[in-house]
This record gives structure tokens, sequence and C-alpha cells, in this order.
């Protein structure tokens, strides 16, 4: 009984998982952004932040407060003595 039990879960879980693969392969995929629309999206004012000092100055706070931060391009710790 709990062979039969055991091969009757395995099967239905082989085929809703070859249901769900075939679902998928057969759908067809396009981009949502087109080629020719990816120029709305670079306009500067989609930016977060539209104003390049305010955004240096808070770059620069969280880089003196944040000693683990990095990627930012500069080296010091985060005492602020850069």
């Amino acid at each position: 009984m709990k062979s039969s039990m055991t091969k009757l879960i395995m099967l239905s879980a082989g085929l809703s998982s070859l249901l769900t693969l075939s679902a998928c392969s057969s759908l067809d995929i396009e981009p949502w952004v087109k080629p020719y629309e990816r120029q709305n999206l670079a306009d500067p004012i989609m930016r977060f932040g539209r104003h390049p000092i305010a955004n240096m100055h808070v770059a620069h706070v969280l880089e003196a407060r944040e000693s683990a931060r990095g990627a930012e391009g500069t080296g010091g710790g985060g005492c602020g003595c850069n």
C-alpha cells in the first residue's frame, strides 16, 4: 500500500513538473522594452535623483559614514579622513 502511494506521488510530481516545463517553453516571450523605447528610459527626467550636486553630497556622506560600503571609487576609513 505504501509503495503504491509513493509511486502515485512520484508520478503526479513528475507529470506536474513536465506540464510546467512544457508550458514555459511554449510561451513566446518578448522583451518588455523595445529597442526604440530605450531612449525614453535614458531621459534625465527618469533618474531618481535629478540634482547632481545633491547626489554627490549624499554619496560623500554615506561614504564617510560607512567605511565598509566601498565601490564608490575612493578609499578611506569611516572617520571621514579620506
